[in-house]
């Protein structure tokens, strides 16, 4: 995205792009777009933008957003994937309120580093990394997150860390308020390797 017209002041023209930009920018994309930090730190210091996290501002006048721990997560980790009792949230199949972001990212990959939000990092391979992705978007920002019936194997896999009782809630909450895809349950159990420990729990619900 370019700057408009060079007539406009920095802090103008800094305003415009903002607000082109989903009203939120990290720091290096204001250097890379010609924003100098006192233009940043000038709309900061006038309350025109709000800081969210290192290096992340948000315009002021926006909306509180709908989940700003997300947000801040997808704007500076943009690879990772939100899982697990994050996802189950975002996909309102559990009354469990995270601590935490968890989310997945590759074997091998540096860990993310950011102050704020808390993370739970799940270090995730192959096939159970990258299938079930959905590319929605959260406050303009791109959310990739897993499916529900991607979340739900994971939960599966994981249950003695998010705890069997956190699964079967979710499972009876998927019955009552998402459409039942059967199919879409059996391939993710069968990626996750938990076909066998899901299947008695599919079976009750149908």
């Amino acid at each position: 995205m370019s700057l408009p017209d060079a007539r406009l002041s920095a802090v103008d023209k800094a305003r415009i792009f903002i607000a082109g930009n989903s009203g939120l920018i990290k720091t290096v994309q204001a250097l890379n777009a010609g924003i100098q930090p006192r233009t940043l730190y000038a709309l900061r210091d006038s309350g025109e933008l709000t800081q969210i996290s290192r290096g992340v501002y948000r315009l002021s006048n926006l909306d509180q957003p709908s989940d700003t721990d997300m947000l801040i997560v997808a704007a500076r980790i943009p690879d990772a994937v939100i899982c697990l009792i994050s996802a189950l949230a975002h996909h309102q199949i559990t009354t469990q309120i995270p601590h935490a972001i968890s989310i997945a990212v590759a074997r091998g990959k540096e860990t993310p580093r950011i102050d704020y939000p808390p993370l739970a990092i799940h270090r995730f391979s192959g096939q159970s990394l990258t299938a079930g992705i959905e590319e929605g978007t959260l406050d303009g920002r791109k959310l990739r997150i897993y499916s529900v019936e991607k979340t739900l194997a994971d939960c599966f896999k994981m249950r003695n860390q998010v705890g069997m009782d956190v699964v079967i809630e979710a499972m009876k909450l998927y019955r009552i308020r998402k459409p039942l895809k059967v199919n879409e349950l059996m391939k993710f159990a069968r990626i996750c390797r938990v076909e066998n420990v899901m299947t008695p729990y599919i079976e009750m619900i149908l």
